[in-house]
Parts: C-alpha cells; structure tokens; sequence
C-alpha cells in the first residue's frame, strides 16, 4: 500500500510516499481503507521539532511510528474475530495509528460508525480536533451552562471545535482570532468575535472562568490576568515554531501549576470511545460541523503539511487518500 512516511526531521520535505507493507489484524483490532485524514498539530510539531518534540514524547510516553496521521474516516475493510462492534463494510470515523496511508489500523475504541450528515473529509476532521476541545472545555475547563469562556485562537482546528462544543455545553463564548478568520469564526456561533490584532481581550474589564489556550500568543501571565477568581487556563496550542518555544511553554505551565499552585492546565487528549460518541451527537443534533479551510490530495500531503503550519491555515486541512 501507499503511505506517507517521515524520513527524518526539520521540514516537510522529510516526507514521502512510500510503497510499504499493509498492517496486519491484531487481536482486538480493525483494518479501515482510508478515505481522509487531516493534519493536526502533532504532525505537523513531529515533522518540524526535532529532538526536543522527541524528548517531549518520550517523557509523555507517546509512541512514534514513522506512518504520519491519527484522524481517520474510512470503510472498515476486515475485523479480528474478537470485535463484534464494527464489521466490514461500516463507513467510520475517529482515531486509529498510521492514518496518512491507504490502510490504517484501529480498535473499537477509537472508531464509531460516520454520522451520515458529515462528508468523509468532513469525518476525518473530527478526531483529535474535536476531543482535544471536549476535553480541554469541559474536563479541565469545567465549563457548563452559564459559564463565561474566552477561546483565544478560535479560527484553527482545534478552535473551530471548541467554539461549538462551548456553546453546546451552554457556555457564553468569546472567541478571539486573527483577521483573516472573522468571519468563518462568527459563523461558528459565538457570541462575541475579537479580532487581536485590534484589541487585546487580556486588558479588557470582561473576565471569564475559563480560557482556552490554542493560539500560544498570549503570556500565561497575561491570560490569568483575564480570569475571575478561581478561573483555569487550559494550555492547548504550542508555539509554532515549535522546539526550544514549544518547550518552554510547556515548562512555564507546569511550575505555575505545580510550584506556584495556580489553576493552569497543560494536557493531551486521550482517545476515548464516549467521547467520540458525545462529539457524534453533537454532529447527528445539528450543534457540531467540522470547519475545513482547504482539502488536498494524498500526492499533495507534503503540501497540505506547509500549509497547515504557514500560519495561514484556518480551521482544518484535510487529506483525500482515496
């Protein structure tokens, strides 16, 4: 089968379309033939980190396959003989390993059948975007109805998401985004859009309970400034120039909340079968639809990576494989 398969670091040139072996069932897994998959921040922070993104995954103890992708939608082409929640032939959705290749391996627990309102590239958008907002609003945000929550950088993937599952939750939304996501960013339902480049939320009198973190160009400093008495930060974005940036921001959050005692979240999300369920839900009620910014062919995923991290990327990009 074909896949794209990273050959060292640095920039997206490492990557390349490789004829490689087709994985083979394990007990407990499903074989999908990939239809899309999207580029998220852990590609493209891979590709381009080096060896301090490594050292961060070795810490963290997340695994690294040379196959780059985690989002999937797709047709489940065979099961092992011990799952009995999807079969052959199922259009599905979620997260599985080596995603950006014709064929990828997953479990039940990453994977539930493709709500019919959403296209497959749409579908493939979901997986890792959606559960990092879930999980970043209402797990260590703590939002619920009536909370007031401040979504800084809420044009890219994950943003786009956490606009939606906010208001979802009942939350009022701030969201703030560069120029050029203005309006893709109001379509999303939010109940205030700022633009940065003209006003800075951090010195407005407005205080929220929680802060969503993505864009990383704020210091915490600055964004604890902004919330009421007993508000959390969750730190979702990294810098995007990535290595020593990325690092030190990680870093910084981890003494505040652990030395100094201040509420301030840093987290990754974990692939969890209700949680995808809950985001389906969403999707089947008319409160979720993934954004998609641009769509590329699988001979074009070495340019779907430059763009996803040109910084002129909004909401998600996406890759056709079939």
């Amino acid at each position: 089968m074909r896949a794209l398969v990273q050959e060292g670091d640095g920039t997206a040139d490492v990557l390349h379309i490789r004829d490689v072996e087709r994985p083979t069932l394990s007990a407990g897994q499903v074989l999908v033939r990939v239809r899309a998959a999207s580029v998220n921040a852990v590609d493209y922070h891979t590709v381009h980190g080096g060896r301090i993104v490594s050292m961060v995954g070795r810490v963290m103890r997340m695994r690294s396959a040379p196959v780059r992708g985690v989002d999937v939608s797709g047709v489940v082409e065979a099961v092992a003989d011990d799952v009995t929640e999807l079969r052959a032939g199922d259009e599905v959705f979620g997260c599985a390993s080596g995603t950006l290749a014709e064929y990828a391996t997953g479990t039940p627990r990453g994977l539930l059948t493709k709500p019919a309102q959403l296209s497959f590239a749409e579908a493939g958008a979901m997986g890792v975007a959606g559960l990092t907002a879930l999980q970043a609003l209402r797990d260590h945000g703590g939002v619920h109805a009536g909370s007031r929550v401040l979504v800084f950088g809420a044009g890219g993937g994950v943003g786009t998401f956490a606009v939606q599952i906010a208001k979802a939750l009942g939350a009022r939304v701030t969201a703030v985004t560069g120029p050029r996501n203005i309006d893709i960013v109001r379509k999303l339902g939010a109940d205030e859009v700022v633009d940065y480049t003209k006003d800075d939320v951090t010195k407005q009198a407005h205080r929220y309970d929680a802060i969503i973190d993505i864009a990383a160009i704020r210091s915490i400093g600055q964004l604890r400034r902004a919330l009421v008495p007993g508000g959390v930060v969750v730190l979702v974005g990294a810098d995007k120039r990535g290595g020593a940036a990325l690092f030190g921001r990680i870093i910084s959050g981890l003494f505040r909340a652990r030395v100094l005692g201040q509420r301030l979240v840093f987290f990754v999300a974990k692939t969890r079968h209700d949680d995808l369920a809950f985001l389906k839900s969403l999707v089947e009620s008319g409160k979720l639809r993934p954004a998609i910014d641009r769509e590329f062919s699988f001979s074009e995923a070495r340019e779907a990576f430059r763009y996803a991290g040109s910084g002129q990327a909004r909401a998600k990009v996406v890759i056709n494989v079939c």
